[in-house]
């Protein structure tokens, strides 16, 4: 079978959740003895043709030049690629920039999205966006032949707005065994003497009320924020933090055993994310032992069930760190538990065989029906709502 993956800027994973899915899925899949296409930006810090027997295709994406609209002009030019390659399946992750050209799939394909989260209440979005992304989710939806859900909260969320089945499979981490404390030189740390949090500088991350809550506690422990901050929130996140030197914005970090690293030896991990289903860097958090606060919400609920702290305010995240302890005996139930999920549910092997099931299951199905063109009314509101992009 032969696989084209899509929608992520590529792997290795220099950026996020969708490329670290992408990173381990593909490699799995080859595994396996599937043919598998990556697709990557071309400005991708790796720029070899074959990754772990994975094949790597680079498009060119303008978005280090336009900006988001870019996004968009990168996806048509996988897609225009999809068309050549004689592809059985295509595995779509996210719509938000694709959707606009999802009829232009080959139809000889099967597409199946991974439908990420709700994108459409993100905050950094304008109301405006907001509506386009409703469209672009009903587009995305009309145009898949699948679809899967990376949470069940996703999933019951898609069946109710659209009435259309999705498969459930979340991500998966693979567990942190091997702690090296040397790599807190790099950051002058001890452990267990700081607090921490990895996120995107995004409002809906909730680092603004994060770190807050830091200046209310009042605690003189270091906190790290890491995460490029090279955006105009995060340049606000600098300027407004940046007469509290224990607050220490580190940037992006992609080495995963320095971030596990990190992550093992940190007092309270803060997982603020208020938007999606199943994170990765949630994860990413119970497999390498971190003690977490989470932002409270159903989605990150459902994953952490009762073992983690959860915060709404800044007050509650300074109450947290006044109050919390790592080392305290109370809490070793709650990694013990995160632990055992990572180890029994969100293993990447699971989550690989899930995705062949998937696939092998779409090979037994009749062919599909090709869905029309998008009508008239359908392309007017894509050209009006493009601009506001």
């Amino acid at each position: 079978m032969r696989i084209a993956i899509i929608g992520t800027r590529g792997i290795p994973n220099h950026y996020g959740g969708f490329e670290q899915c992408a990173e381990y899925l593909s490699a799995g899949l080859v595994k396996k003895g599937y043919e598998v296409v990556v697709y990557n930006s071309h400005n991708h810090p790796y720029q070899q043709k074959e990754w772990n027997g994975v094949e790597i295709r680079h498009c060119y994406d303008p978005e280090c030049k336009m900006g988001t609209i870019g996004q968009f002009f990168y996806d048509l030019n996988c897609i225009k690629d999809v068309r050549k390659g004689n592809f059985d399946i295509i595995l779509q992750l996210g719509y938000t920039s694709s959707s606009v050209w999802s009829w232009l799939f080959p139809g000889n394909a099967v597409v199946t999205t991974n439908m990420d989260g709700l994108e459409w209440k993100r905050a950094k979005y304008s109301k405006p966006v907001q509506r386009f992304l409703h469209f672009a989710e009903r587009l995305a939806v009309k145009y898949s032949d699948h679809l899967i859900a990376d949470s069940l909260e996703i999933q019951r969320y898609l069946g109710h707005k659209f009435k259309k089945e999705a498969t459930f499979i979340p991500y998966g981490a693979e567990m942190f065994e091997t702690p090296d404390q040397s790599v807190l030189a790099d950051y002058d740390l001890k452990p267990h003497g700081y607090d921490m949090l990895i996120a995107r500088m995004e409002p809906e991350n909730s680092v603004e009320t994060i770190l807050d809550g830091v200046l209310r506690a009042d605690r003189h422990r270091p906190f790290l924020v890491v995460g490029n901050a090279n955006n105009d929130f995060g340049e606000y996140l600098k300027l407004k933090f940046a007469h509290y030197p224990r607050i220490r914005f580190v940037g992006g970090i992609y080495n995963i055993g320095k971030l596990n690293n990190l992550r093992y030896y940190s007092n309270l991990y803060f997982h603020g994310h208020t938007v999606g289903g199943t994170n990765p860097s949630l994860l990413e958090a119970m497999a390498s032992n971190s003690l977490i606060c989470s932002h409270d919400n159903k989605f990150n609920r459902a994953v952490l069930n009762d073992d983690a702290f959860y915060f709404s305010t800044a007050m509650d995240v300074a109450e947290h760190l006044r109050a919390v302890e790592k080392s305290a005996e109370t809490y070793q139930h709650f990694l013990a538990n995160n632990t055992h999920k990572i180890r029994t549910v969100y293993t990447c092997q699971n989550i690989v065989d899930a995705y062949a099931a998937h696939f092998e299951a779409i090979k037994l199905k009749d062919a599909k029906t090709q869905p029309a063109l998008p009508n008239a009314v359908e392309v007017a509101l894509y050209l009006e709502n493009a601009q506001i992009l």
